[in-house]
C-alpha cells in the first residue's frame, strides 16, 4: 500500500469525530454545564407545577358543571312528572264529569 493509497480523508474525519467526541463530554459533563441542566429541569419542574394547578382547577370546575347539569336533569325530570300526573288527573275528573 503506497502512502498516497491511505484514506486520508476517512481518517481525517474520523479522528475529527474521536476529538469532537471527547470534547463534547467534557463539555457536557463540566461544572457550568451541570449548573444550566439544573436550572432547566428547575424550570421544567415550575412548568410542571404550573400544568398540574391549572388541571386540577379545569378538574374542579367539571366537576361543578357536571354537578349542575345533573341537578338540571333531576329537575326536569320531576317537572316532566308532575305534569304527566297532572294530564292524568284533569282526564281524569273530565272523565267522571
Amino acid at each position: 500500500m503506497k502512502f498516497n493509497d491511505i484514506p486520508w480523508k476517512k481518517i481525517g474525519l474520523f479522528a475529527g469525530g474521536v476529538l469532537f467526541g471527547t470534547a463534547g463530554i467534557r463539555v457536557l459533563s463540566s461544572k457550568d454545564a451541570k449548573k444550566c441542566y439544573t436550572q432547566a429541569t428547575a424550570a421544567v419542574l415550575r412548568a410542571k407545577a404550573d400544568v398540574m394547578a391549572t388541571a386540577s382547577k379545569v378538574r374542579e370546575n367539571c366537576d361543578d358543571i357536571l354537578a349542575d347539569a345533573k341537578e338540571i336533569n333531576e329537575q326536569r325530570v320531576i317537572e316532566e312528572e308532575a305534569a304527566i300526573i297532572a294530564d292524568e288527573c284533569g282526564e281524569i275528573a273530565t272523565s267522571e264529569e
